[in-house]
């Protein structure tokens, strides 16, 4: 049996961890790229290769870049993150979640539905995303509406 003081932490933890998971998805509704990037460790692996981006390592702040830039674009979105299952081992965690990334202009909606498997660690700052791996079950609309608009 585990001793209260590791089962609290084990909660503080779990909760930490849904936390920074949770603040992936409002922080790019409200376009705080300043607490999106702070997410993130210094080199992040992200797999988007079912979106057609294939998997790789980048620099924090290269990624912050890549994903404003493709946001950006869209005059609304939202992005809802439920449905956290979380498995910690030391200082290492995975967030199984699920996604739901709706993007608006008047031209139309392009929505993406699917999960993520969000890898962190514990660093000084607290749990952040070492690796991102993005699981797209269905898509409906056009990514190009925002192109339009």
């Amino acid at each position: 049996m585990t001793t209260l003081e590791a089962r609290i932490q084990r909660l503080e933890d779990r909760a930490a961890i849904v936390d920074v998971v949770i603040s992936y998805a409002t922080a790019i509704d409200r376009r705080d790229w300043n607490t999106w990037s702070s997410l993130f460790t210094d080199q992040v692996h992200v797999d988007f290769s079912e979106a057609g981006m294939p998997a790789a390592d980048f620099p924090r702040e290269q990624f912050v870049g890549f994903a404003r830039q493709g946001l950006d674009i869209w005059p609304a979105t939202q992005h809802l993150s439920p449905n956290h299952q979380v498995v910690i081992n030391g200082d290492e965690a995975v967030c199984y979640s699920a996604m739901y990334a709706q993007h608006h202009t008047e031209q139309g909606d392009y929505v993406m539905r699917g999960s993520y498997d969000n890898h962190l660690v514990r660093t000084a700052g607290g749990w952040k995303i070492a690796r991102l791996v993005q699981h797209l079950s269905w898509l409906e609309g056009d990514p190009r509406t925002a192109a339009s608009s």
